[in-house]
């Protein structure tokens, strides 16, 4: 029987993954906001000093570029997580009740971190959420990119511009946990060694 302090916290492959997404996620939000400043549809612009590809035309090589990435770097990692048998064992099953308690021991910040292998509910609702974001900012990036093609997804978004909206506010809202997940690693800095070394 194997120790389990001397098996990684985060096997390689996770570890991989987790840092491809990263890059892909900071370049789609950057390009995309230069790509929202184009029509500034809801009535305010992103400064352009944190968007990426300068223009236009630029902007959209890198936003798709990044896309794909995404794309087949997110199939292998939920490939991976079912097939593993990671997704049922790490964030099921979920308890309302538990939820409750770590979010206001969360926000008391007195919410344990004693073992790294164990997610409290409130990462196991953050990072399902996240997942679910992530297909639904996939979608609506297909009523996009190809409309046409995308019939059926485009109307159960509520056509174009209500496929505009929802790519939006999904890319908004994993921003949101973007800056959730760095402050909690600033509080809690050795996760973030588990990430690069694993252990």
């Amino acid at each position: 029987m194997m120790d389990n302090s001397k098996k990684p916290i985060h096997s390689a492959w996770l570890r991989t993954m987790h840092w491809l997404n990263a890059l892909a996620v900071v370049v789609l939000m950057m390009s995309g906001w230069r790509i929202y400043n184009a029509t500034a549809f809801l009535g305010f612009s992103i400064p352009k000093s944190i968007t990426l590809g300068g223009w236009l035309g630029g902007a959209l090589q890198w936003h798709f570029a990044a896309m794909w990435l995404l794309f087949f770097n997110g199939l292998l990692y939920l490939g991976f997580n079912l097939f593993s048998g990671r997704l049922k064992n790490k964030f099921f099953p979920l308890s309302p009740k538990v939820l409750l308690a770590d979010f206001l021991s969360a926000l008391k910040g007195k919410l344990a971190h004693a073992d790294p292998r164990h997610y409290n509910m409130v990462q196991r609702l953050a990072y399902l959420f996240v997942m679910l974001d992530s297909i639904v900012i996939v979608l609506s990036g297909l009523v996009l990119w190809k409309s046409v093609q995308f019939p059926i997804l485009r109307e159960l978004m509520f056509g174009y511009e209500g496929a505009r909206r929802v790519h939006f506010f999904a890319m908004a809202a994993l921003a949101a946990f973007l800056v959730v997940h760095l402050v909690m690693v600033a509080l809690v800095p050795r996760t973030l060694v588990y990430m690069v070394r694993g252990r």
